[in-house]
């Protein structure tokens, strides 16, 4: 498989989150999505690193995957209390500037 192969894996991936965050209303949907993104970018960095034959793509993904892991964490914390406190995981209800 040549790099235009990953590269179009990547931008189906990445266009399936982009129209999974749109689209939803869910926000664990959306979040799955962002995440979904994330590994769309990674593969194209990964793909990147192997055609140039140096590590720092590789790196770069290894820190992504940490940043992503922490955004886990915190997202999901985030939606736990929002879960508790709206009884909702829809966005549009979540809305603090609504009467």
């Amino acid at each position: 498989m040549g790099i235009w192969d990953y590269q179009v894996v990547a931008a189906i991936l990445f266009m399936i989150g982009v129209l999974g965050v749109l689209t939803r209303r869910n926000i664990i949907v959306m979040f799955m999505c962002i995440e979904l993104m994330l590994n769309a970018a990674n593969l194209s960095l990964i793909s990147f690193s192997r055609l140039w034959g140096n590590l720092d793509g590789q790196i770069f993904v290894f820190m992504v995957i940490v940043v992503a892991a922490v955004e886990v964490a915190v997202g999901l914390a985030i939606m736990i209390s929002l879960v508790r406190n709206r009884d909702t995981v829809n966005i549009e209800d979540t809305s603090l500037l609504k009467w």
